[in-house]
C-alpha cells in the first residue's frame, strides 16, 4: 500500500505558514521574513518515503487585494481548497481569529480533512491557548485542533503522523527524488528578494520584483566546486525607487547581492558569481502582460 496527495497550507499573513513547510519538508524553500506578504507563489515542497509521498503547498497569505499582483496572490490560496486532499489552516496566538471570515467559510465548506493549527503557542499561557481552542472550534467546527509551535518545532511530528493517516492510497505523482516542482532559477529570484524584503523598509519590498536572466553553470575542476554564474534584474516601478534599492555609491545594493550570493551558495552548494541590476518597469503590479510573465498568471 502506497499514500499519496496533496496537502497545502493556507492563513492569513504572518501566521507562520512558510516556516511550517520548512519545517515540514526539513529543507529551507520558502523565504521567512517578520513582514506580511512575504510569500508570492505557489510552492511546492515534497516529501518522499518508503510507502507515502506528501506533496506540500505554502500559499501566500490570505488578504483583501489592493492591486493585480495582490489578486493573483489570493487566486493561489483560493486554488489550494480545490486540489487539496488534506488542507492545513494556520492561524496563532496572535491575530483576531475572525479576520478573513469569507474565507474561513470556504473552508468550513470543503469536504476534506482540515487540520486546524494553532501557531506560535510559545507566546501565551495554558489558560489562554484553552481559551483560543474553544473560540476556534466554535468558527470551524468540522475541523481537527492541533496546538503547535513551527518554529520550535513544537508539535511538527505529531502533525507528520496525522498527515500519514489521513493521505489517499495512490502511487507517487512525482519522482521519489523530487523536492520541488519549482525550476533553481525561482528559488535564486526568491533569495534576492529575500534580502530586499529584509534590508529596505516601508512599501520598497512590495515594488519589487526580481527575475533571472542569466545562469550559467561552470563544472568543477579537480578538487574545487562547480561555479554558477548569475545575472538578475531587481524591477522597480519608480526611478526613485531604482535610487534607494541601489543607495550611495551603490552601498545598498553591493549589501542584498553579497547576502543573497552567500545564501545561494549554500543553497547550490556551489561557488556562485552574481551581478545585480536594477530597472524601472512602471506599474508593473497591476499589468496582467508582466504578471503572467513573471508566473502569477497563467498563459
Amino acid at each position: 500500500m502506497h499514500k499519496s496527495g496533496f496537502v497545502n497550507i493556507v492563513g492569513n499573513p504572518n501566521v507562520g505558514k512558510s516556516t511550517l513547510m520548512n519545517a515540514l519538508v526539513g529543507e529551507r524553500l520558502s523565504i521567512i521574513t517578520s513582514k506580511a506578504q512575504t510569500t508570492r507563489h505557489r510552492i511546492t515542497g515534497i516529501v518522499n518515503g518508503e510507502d507515502y509521498q506528501i506533496v506540500f503547498s505554502d500559499t501566500p497569505g490570505v488578504l483583501k487585494p489592493a492591486y493585480k499582483l495582490q489578486e493573483s496572490m489570493l487566486n493561489f490560496s483560493n486554488s489550494a481548497l480545490v486540489d487539496a486532499d488534506v488542507l492545513l489552516y494556520i492561524t496563532d496566538m496572535v491575530e483576531t481569529i475572525d479576520k478573513n471570515s469569507d474565507f474561513v467559510e470556504k473552508v468550513n465548506r470543503l469536504s476534506i480533512p482540515v487540520l486546524l493549527l494553532v501557531n506560535k503557542i510559545d507566546l501565551t499561557d495554558q489558560k489562554a491557548l484553552e481559551d483560543r481552542v474553544v473560540a476556534l472550534h466554535e468558527m470551524m467546527p468540522k475541523a481537527e485542533i492541533l496546538p503547535m509551535s513551527a518554529l520550535h518545532r513544537f508539535n511538527i511530528d505529531a502533525l507528520k503522523k496525522r498527515i500519514k493517516e489521513l493521505l489517499p492510497e495512490c502511487p507517487p505523482y512525482f519522482g521519489k527524488d523530487a523536492l520541488t516542482d519549482k525550476p533553481t532559477r525561482f528559488f535564486v529570484s526568491e533569495i534576492i528578494r529575500e534580502k530586499i524584503l529584509l534590508y529596505y523598509q516601508k512599501e520598497i519590498p512590495y515594488s519589487v520584483e526580481v527575475v533571472v536572466e542569466s545562469y550559467k553553470e561552470e563544472a568543477s575542476k579537480g578538487k574545487n566546486r562547480g561555479k554558477v554564474n548569475i545575472q538578475a534584474v531587481i524591477l522597480v516601478e519608480r526611478e526613485s525607487q531604482k535610487g534607494i534599492i541601489i543607495g550611495h555609491g551603490g552601498a545598498a545594493l553591493k549589501k542584498v547581492g553579497t547576502a543573497a550570493r552567500q545564501d545561494i551558495e549554500r543553497f547550490l552548494d556551489e561557488d556562485v558569481f552574481l551581478e545585480l541590476f536594477v530597472k524601472v518597469d512602471e506599474d508593473w503590479r497591476n499589468s496582467d502582460a508582466e504578471l503572467k510573465h513573471f508566473g502569477y498568471q497563467p498563459e
